[in-house]
């Protein structure tokens, strides 16, 4: 493997990507570490992807699984996480046309997990730019955002859940979602648009008074 290059191609300085080059010279230890670095994340995107836990562990297998079985061909052209995250949107838009809408096992996603203490709280704060005016218990919080979430269309969802929960740029979530960043701009706008007009109806309940602008998605890359 020669790393030399990086100059030529700056994809060569992400770790992961490394790491996916040595996996296809046959270093197993090295694939190893990508799936302990990725399982985790993968499982709680897809979960939110999903609405259910299990499917999300079945589908993160398939995800290494191609990987693994794509690693002789592998050619280092976007950092390893886009390549990752794009086979599990394809992957999980394929689930839901072959097998038509699955059995939803509701996430908590108040609790800690993959993507981070309190998700539901991190949500309402960022997409509504507002904060409850009580305290919900883990029950309401976990409905409110789930059905906040369940609003948006899948491309919306995996937008907000790659850039807010992965900090993917705009460039690097318009490669995983094969759109152009302009487009993925565009398509979080609207789902915090769509978030803030779900939530607020929570956020404001208690005090009636001044509701702030929504603080807008970082434009930057």
């Amino acid at each position: 493997m020669n790393l030399n290059g990086t100059d030529q191609n700056p994809v060569l300085r992400d770790p992961d990507v490394r790491l996916m080059l040595r996996a296809k010279e046959g270093d197993q230890t090295a694939f190893t570490q990508l799936v302990a670095h990725y399982q985790d994340r993968l499982v709680g995107v897809l979960a939110h992807m999903m609405q259910s836990k299990d499917a999300a562990e079945d589908l993160a297998q398939e995800v290494f699984l191609r990987i693994y079985r794509a690693r002789h061909g592998y050619q280092p052209t976007a950092k390893f996480s886009t390549w990752l995250f794009r086979i599990a949107n394809n992957l999980a838009n394929n689930l839901r046309r072959d097998t038509g809408r699955r059995k939803e096992v509701m996430l908590n996603v108040n609790d800690s997990g993959p993507l981070g203490p309190r998700p539901g709280e991190r949500l309402i704060a960022e997409k509504s730019g507002l904060m409850p005016t009580r305290q919900y218990d883990k029950t309401e919080m976990c409905s409110m955002v789930q059905a906040a979430l369940a609003t948006l269309n899948e491309k919306q969802r995996m937008a907000v859940l790659l850039h807010k929960f992965e900090e993917m740029s705009y460039t690097d979530i318009a490669a995983a979602l094969e759109m152009t960043p302009a487009a993925v701009k565009s398509l979080l706008s609207r789902a915090r648009d769509n978030l803030r007009e779900k939530l607020e109806p929570y956020v404001r309940q208690g005090t009636l008074g001044t509701v702030p602008e929504p603080r807008s998605i970082d434009d930057s890359d």
